[in-house]
Order: structure tokens, then C-alpha cells, then sequence
């Protein structure tokens, strides 16, 4: 069930600006113990919610490697999110009126200072298990890399240390989608919708990749190719309308934003040099077809931590396939965690 934290004093951002009346919405899932020791966070990935049920399949179950009947397992939702924590559309108290595109600039870094408020505020000190996936793995290490001695666990899965050019350049084509759209800039909760899908699509493009695409969306038998629509055009716009019945488009740049500040080597010295301070057992986890944070990629960041384990997992789904593959996931972090 989802629960609710308001802070009354004012919430001090990177940038210098404030945000009063800040909320965080976070879901809690199984009982913490007495001596508060079988707590794991789970940090969401970008459009998703504070609820892992029902984001991330086969995780939060019974012997899998969120089990709930072991684990306390606390996920927040992201500051300029649009499920429960403070976001453009939310109020401002300034105006009484949405904050739209007033929202101040976020960093990688204010969302994860939120995270610490609501720790701090639950009573949660030492953590067993940081957990990020995609986006999520941004803020597990910007997390760790300010409070090395918080966690005795890490787990990375399709991230990086710093929001590479790559994907800042996926994130600007999806940006330059959403303003194309006349209507983006009104203040108007359905405002920029038609780009909001049109990037939702272009993103989905880097989120399966070819094999992922070619197995799934590929024409029925008895294809007319002057009446109907190819399979892999409908699945294009049925995504994107699927994204504007539950999100919105200003909170989509707003975190499409604050992806692109992520860099937990600024001010710290370096990406090798904070990487090098993690003292936390740490599991790095790529995705054999991923296009967005490659395998590559992934085991360069493993050897920049101390003692971290790389382990793979083999799917058509590019950077979905940690969405997908829930047995191999859990194959690999059960032993991790509980060990």
C-alpha cells in the first residue's frame, strides 16, 4: 500500500532553488525486524512508480530475491515523478496553481537526497540491500558514492556511474519529440501529449533493439499489406498511448532532465575515484543485447569497484530483459542477498 511522507520544512535543491511542502510517496512491502537489519531499497527506473509488484514481475514473491516474507523492501518515488511525489503537477505553493513547466531543474542527486529524508524519517540507519536497475542503478550510486557505510550490499543492474553522450543524445531526441507538439508549454495537464508518445516510441526503439523487435513484432500470417497496419506500427502507437493514459509530459522531461546530470564522479574526484571508496558487497548484472548501457560497458564499471562480481544475463529484450528474464535475475541476487 502506498503511504505518504510531507515535509515541512523547505527542501534545498542543487540548483538553489526550494521546493515547500515536499511529499514522497513509498510503498513498503514485509515487516522490518527488531533490530532492523533486513531492509532493502529498491531504487524505480524512469517512468515507473514507488510500487515494485507491480512494475517489477517475480520479484517481490515468495522465494525470489525480494521475498517479503524476509525482507522489508522500501521503494520511493522519484522527485518530479507524477505518482505521489512532489512533480510539475503538483502545487505550487507560490501560486496555488500546477507548477507545469515552472518545476525547478532536478538533479540526479536531489532524488536521491529524498531517498535519505525518508530513510532518516522511517528510522532506517544501516540498510542491508541497495538495489537499481536503468535509472534506478543511477541513483543506488549516487546513493552510495555520499554514504559509503550506509549498505553492506550493492546491486547494479543496465546502469553506469555517469549518464554517458549516448544517452543523453537518446534523451534529447525524446525531448526534441515532445517539443515539436504545439500544445507543449500550456498549462494544461494534457499538454504535449502527442510527443510524449512520439518519444515514448523512439525510446522503446533503444529499450529492445533489433532481436527484441524482430521476434515479437513481426506481420500474422495473412498480412495484407494494403489494408492492414505492420504489427511492429501498431505496437509504435500502441506504446505511446499506453505511456499519455498514465503519465504526463511534463514530468517526462522533468526526469529525462535529471538523467542527464547523473555523474557520481562530480565533485567527488572522479567516476574511478568514488567508484573506488564503495566498501559495500557489490553485484553488477548486464543484459547480453542491451543498446543502452552494453555489456561492455557494465563490466567496466564491475572492475572499478572493489571486489564486485559480474554476472550476465541472456535475452532478446535489450535493456528490458531485467523487466523480462525474472529467472535469471533471481537465480543470480537470491544467493547474493542472503548470503
Amino acid at each position: 500500500m502506498i503511504s505518504y511522507y510531507h515535509l515541512s520544512d523547505p527542501f534545498r535543491l542543487e540548483s538553489g532553488e526550494e521546493i515547500r511542502d515536499l511529499t514522497i510517496a513509498y510503498n513498503t512491502y514485509g515487516t522490518l525486524n527488531e533490530d532492523r537489519s533486513n531492509v532493502v531499497w529498491v531504487c524505480h527506473a524512469l517512468t515507473a512508480n514507488s510500487d515494485v509488484a507491480d512494475w517489477w514481475p517475480h520479484t517481490i514473491e515468495k522465494d525470489c530475491f525480494l521475498d517479503p516474507d524476509k525482507w522489508f523492501v522500501i521503494c520511493a518515488n522519484i522527485l518530479g515523478s507524477c505518482y505521489g511525489t512532489t512533480g510539475p503537477l503538483s502545487e505550487n505553493p507560490a501560486t496555488g496553481e500546477p507548477y507545469y513547466g515552472d518545476f525547478p531543474r532536478v538533479t540526479m542527486r536531489d532524488i536521491v537526497n529524498v531517498h535519505r529524508l525518508l530513510a532518516d524519517h522511517l528510522g532506517i540507519g544501516r540498510i542491508h540491500a541497495l538495489v537499481g536497475s536503468s535509472v534506478g542503478g543511477f541513483q543506488a550510486l549516487e546513493w552510495i558514492a555520499e554514504e559509503t557505510d550506509r549498505f553492506d550490499k550493492l546491486i547494479l543492474i543496465a546502469t553506469d556511474a555517469k549518464a554517458s553522450p549516448w544517452a543523453i543524445a537518446i534523451d534529447e531526441t525524446q525531448r526534441m519529440a515532445i517539443e515539436a507538439d504545439p500544445t507543449f508549454g500550456a498549462r494544461d495537464p494534457q499538454a504535449g501529449m502527442a510527443g510524449m508518445a512520439a518519444a515514448r516510441a523512439i525510446g522503446l526503439l533503444t529499450y529492445r533493439g533489433n532481436p527484441g523487435y524482430n521476434i515479437t513484432q513481426q506481420n500474422l500470417a495473412g498480412h495484407d499489406i494494403f489494408k492492414d497496419k505492420h504489427r511492429a506500427c501498431t505496437y509504435q502507437r500502441y506504446q505511446g498511448e499506453k505511456l499519455c493514459r498514465r503519465y504526463n509530459a511534463y514530468s517526462y522531461m522533468s526526469i529525462l532532465d535529471s538523467f542527464d546530470t547523473h555523474d557520481i564522479g562530480r565533485d567527488r574526484g572522479g567516476v574511478e575515484a568514488a567508484l573506488s571508496r564503495i566498501e559495500a558487497q557489490t553485484v553488477v548484472i548486464g543484459l547480453s543485447t542491451d543498446i543502452i548501457f552494453t555489456p561492455q560497458e557494465m563490466k567496466r564499471l564491475c572492475s572499478m569497484i572493489p571486489g564486485a562480481e559480474y554476472f550476465e544475463i541472456d535475452s532478446l529484450f535489450g535493456h528490458d530483459g531485467f523487466l523480462v528474464e525474472h529467472e535469471q535475475l533471481n537465480n543470480i541476487l537470491k544467493p547474493f542477498i542472503e548470503k
